[in-house]
């Protein structure tokens, strides 16, 4: 049950126990910095006018390109030609 609950996802996703936290509370603090730039914009719409979206643009660009990453990663296993 514990491994389901705590390992299962992150293996899930090539990491670790530890990167997976390392990965994902980098994620959240940077969305939280994002949010937080998009509430000044909502009061002060002169200022953090792209902090919001370029948050939202780099962290997508970054998951993207993991997925990416691990997708190429299987196939190249999965063609591996084993010469004698």
């Amino acid at each position: 049950m514990l491994r389901r609950l705590f390992l299962d996802h992150p293996a899930s996703v090539g990491e670790s126990y530890a990167e997976h936290f390392g990965v994902a509370s980098r994620f959240g603090v940077r969305m939280v910095v994002g949010g937080v730039g998009a509430l000044i914009h909502g009061v002060l719409p002169f200022a953090c006018k792209t902090t919001g979206s370029r948050t939202i643009a780099a962290l997508h660009a970054e998951m993207v390109a993991k997925r990416s990453a691990k997708a190429a990663a299987e196939t190249q296993v999965k063609t591996v030609e084993y010469v004698i």
